[in-house]
This record gives C-alpha cells, structure tokens and sequence, in this order.
C-alpha cells in the first residue's frame, strides 16, 4: 500500500492551480490501480446493503416472530417507523466512522475492522428472525455500514492527484453505477429468496455478499494509496481554524435542505412498499405476462439510474451547459424541485387508489422515473462536490456529514410517521394527505437551498504531486 502523509499548512494556505501558479497540471489520462478493487467492492456491498434494506418492511409486516416462535408481524406504520430509525442510524454513524479515519486508524484500516462489523449484522439477521433478531443485526449494520460510507466515498478520491484529478466526476458517476448494479440485482432477487426460502436465506445471501466485498477490498491493498491519519493535534488544527470552521458551517447548512430531500426518497422502501401492494402489479410484455412483487418495484430506482447516470453525463448536461453555466449547487437546487414532483405524482396515484380505481404500477414508475432524475442531480452530484469542498485533512468528515443529511431525512421521515400516529391508533395525516405533505415540503425546502446556493462559492481542494492542498475558487 502506498501511503501518503499530509504535508498541508491549514486549510487556508491552498495553492492555486495552474494558471496562478504559473504551470499547468500534467494531465494525466492513467486510472488509478486501486480503483478497479474499490468499485468491485461497492457493487458487492450495495448488493449485501440494499437485498437486506429492500424486504425488511414486508419482513416485519409478514414475517416476524416472537420469542415463543410464532408469527408476530408489526402493523404498517410501526415497521415504517423502524425502517427509517435504522437508515437514521445507518446514516449517523458515518460521523463516528468518519472521525476515526481521519484522527485515529485512517480509512483503509477503519473500512477492513467495521466491514468484519457489517458481516457480523448480516450474520444475525439470518439466524434470528425475532424482534431482537432484529435489533441486534440492524444495529450491528447501522454501525458497519455508516461507519465505512464516508471513507469509502473519500477513499475513491484519494486515489487521484492533481495530475489526474480530470478523471475524479467519470470514476464517481462509476462509483454511483456500481452501487446500483448490485442494488438492482439485489432488489429483484432478494424478494424471491424471502417468498421462497424464508428470512434465513434472504438475509443470509446479501451477508455472503458483504463478505465477499470485504475480500475483494483487501485484495488492492498492495494498490491503494492511503492517506495516512492527521491525528488530533493536525485535526483540530484545520478543522478548528476559521477557515475549517467555515467551510463546515457552509456545507453544514446545504446539507439541512438537502436533508428534506432523503425524508423523501428513502420512502421508496417504506410508503412506496405499501402502496405498491395495493396496485396492479402484472405486467404484459405481449408474449410473456406475470405480475411483480411490492417490494421488487425498488429495482426500477437502480435500473434507472444506469440509464440516467450516463444519459446525465455524456447528453443532458453537455447540451445544457451550451446555454447554462452548470454549477453543482445549480444541479442540486434542480434535483429538489424535480423530487417535489416525484411525490405529487405519488400522491394523485394514492388518491386514486383511494377513490376505490385500480391503479397500475406504471404510476410509480412515473414517479420513479422523476425521483431517480432528481437523485442524479443531487446525489451524484453531491458526493463528488462534497470530496472536492472538503480540505484534505476533513475529508472523511466531510463526507460523514453529507450522509449525516440522509439520517436526518430518515429521522424526519421516522418522526413524521410517529406524530402522526393518535392514540387511538388512527393517523393525522392519510392516503394522499400524506404525500402532499412531503411533495410541499421538498418544494419549500427547495426554494430555500437555491436562494442559499446563489450567494456560495465553491472551493475545490485536491492532492497535488506534492501533496498539498489546491484551491479554486467558482462563483455559483
């Protein structure tokens, strides 16, 4: 393994790119070595993620047991509520994993240990079908997998300096492809392993798939180059400084509209699930006709987004940015707009439903169709935008709070789903009321961000040849 130390002067002292500094980059058009191993590792561990993420409503609504070994399933909205306080967990733990790379272990020792941690959730969500089953494996996963997300995704950065820096928007758009791939392979298979075999298998499987990326992760050891830890002293140096503190109050501050953004689109797994349930599934190819499983209509999220991604890349934004300056904060502010609408299409679906019509699944492909554009615009491009805007000693941090925004939207999601539950057990808000709120809500949310954005400035910081930091200032 390759190890870089960091030789920064704070977070304030960058040095300019070529056309200050009086030299232009060596563009160099070679991929790292170590990619290959990171992208293979995230399509397993997105399969191992989402096989288990994408059947955990229907198993606690279908399949739970108790202690005694009977069947003892949750009513809706409880597993609802606990689907989003485990993505809320899931996605606070990056904070936790995020800080120990960076002052303690650095990244590749703390993805190997918390990887060993994820099997191990994994392990007992296949042996125990109970509610402590349960709790135990979505804990143990909350841990493994928030705890490796912000290194992973900055880990991938780490592998390019300023001499390839150019390639950094292709490898992430092949990052965010791979993790779709394996989520949805993940989504349509695990459905059937649960309907035929039972929980064991269904959550035993996307475990073995866990293990299989924690191999293939160390098998680029030799390959990656590892920024080696800060440590405190270097740490509170940089993040502490004004300069530091800054640029965690900017990002922090994006990161609370984009938060309303993931309260909606992680309900594709939830109220999406349950909705699906009550559509018409059956699709009629004209020379073959069957019909889907609820929770086997998230895979069209994945499958999108291969389309998209590149269609994004390579066709949508070339051909807008002949007529419009394309900034990242621009993409995101349109991909909220774009999910507010995602929703209202969901919530004149469910008012159909409602109304006593069938309703074809065709309608939440619509949707989907509309939010996946929207987590293109936003996702895609937020993971990259946060590894660029974070000094290279924060970098782990950084993207610790941009997951940070998706357990609080979970958390949001979560909260929403208690509130408006009255002792009675009946619900404040139901049917298409519910959807509306969410759709309003990201829409305001989204007003805000962009009169927000348009006063920002970007700040890209990328390893240099000589391990220093780069700044480049971009007016929004």
């Amino acid at each position: 393994m390759r190890v870089k130390k960091e030789t920064t002067v704070g977070v304030g002292s960058s040095s300019q790119s070529g056309a200050n500094t009086g030299m232009q980059p060596d563009q160099s058009g070679t991929m790292p070595p170590g990619i290959p191993y990171i992208i293979g590792n995230e399509a397993a561990e997105r399969f191992s993620y989402y096989g288990m993420k994408g059947i955990l409503v229907v198993f606690m609504t279908q399949y739970l047991m108790n202690n005694a070994g009977q069947l003892a399933p949750m009513d809706e909205n409880n597993a609802v509520y606990w689907y989003h306080m485990f993505a809320t967990a899931n996605y606070l733990f990056p904070i936790i994993g995020a800080l120990v790379a960076d002052i303690f272990w650095g990244k590749y020792k703390t993805i190997m240990s918390l990887s060993v941690v994820y099997c191990l959730g994994h392990l007992a969500l296949a042996l125990f079908e109970t509610r402590f089953g349960l709790a135990i494996g979505l804990t143990l996963i909350a841990i493994g997998s928030g705890g490796i997300k912000p290194c992973v995704s900055a880990h991938v950065g780490d592998q390019f300096s300023s001499r390839n820096k150019h390639l950094i928007e292709k490898v992430f758009s092949w990052f965010y492809i791979s993790i779709n791939v394996g989520a949805a392979i993940s989504s349509l298979l695990t459905p059937e392993l649960l309907k035929h075999y039972g929980p064991s298998w269904a959550f035993g499987v996307p475990g073995a798939l866990m293990l299989i990326a924690t191999f293939l992760f160390w098998l680029g050891r030799n390959k990656f180059t590892a920024i080696e830890s800060a440590g405190w002293a270097t740490y509170k140096r940089d993040a502490f400084s004004p300069s530091g503190l800054r640029i965690l109050g900017r990002l922090s501050l994006l990161y609370v509209f984009i938060a309303v953004f993931w309260s909606l689109f992680d309900q594709i797994g939830s109220s999406w699930v349950l909705q699906a349930e009550k559509m018409d599934r059956t699709i009629n190819l004209g020379f073959v006709k069957f019909e889907i499983l609820a929770s086997q209509v998230q895979s069209f999220n994945p499958v999108l987004i291969l389309i998209l991604v590149p269609f994004f890349t390579f066709v949508l934004y070339p051909f807008l940015g002949r007529f419009v300056r394309l900034t990242s904060l621009r993409k995101i502010g349109a991909g909220l707009v774009i999910a507010a609408m995602s929703f209202a299409v969901i919530a004149l679906a469910e008012g159909r439903l409602q109304a006593g019509e069938s309703v074809h699944i065709l309608w939440q492909l619509g949707a989907y169709l509309v939010l996946t554009s929207a987590e293109v615009m936003v996702s895609v491009t937020g993971l990259e935008y946060s590894y660029t805007q974070a000094p290279n000693t924060m970098k782990s941090i950084i993207m610790g709070l941009w997951w940070l925004a998706v357990s609080i939207g979970n958390l949001i999601a979560a909260q929403v789903n208690s509130f408006i539950r009255q002792a009675d057990g009946t619900l404040l808000l139901t049917g298409a009321d519910y959807f509306w709120f969410f759709s309003g809500l990201m829409a305001v949310s989204a007003l805000i961000f962009i009169a927000i954005a348009m006063r920002q400035k970007e700040q890209t910081f990328i390893q240099s040849g000589h391990d220093l930091q780069q700044s480049v200032a971009v007016e929004n």
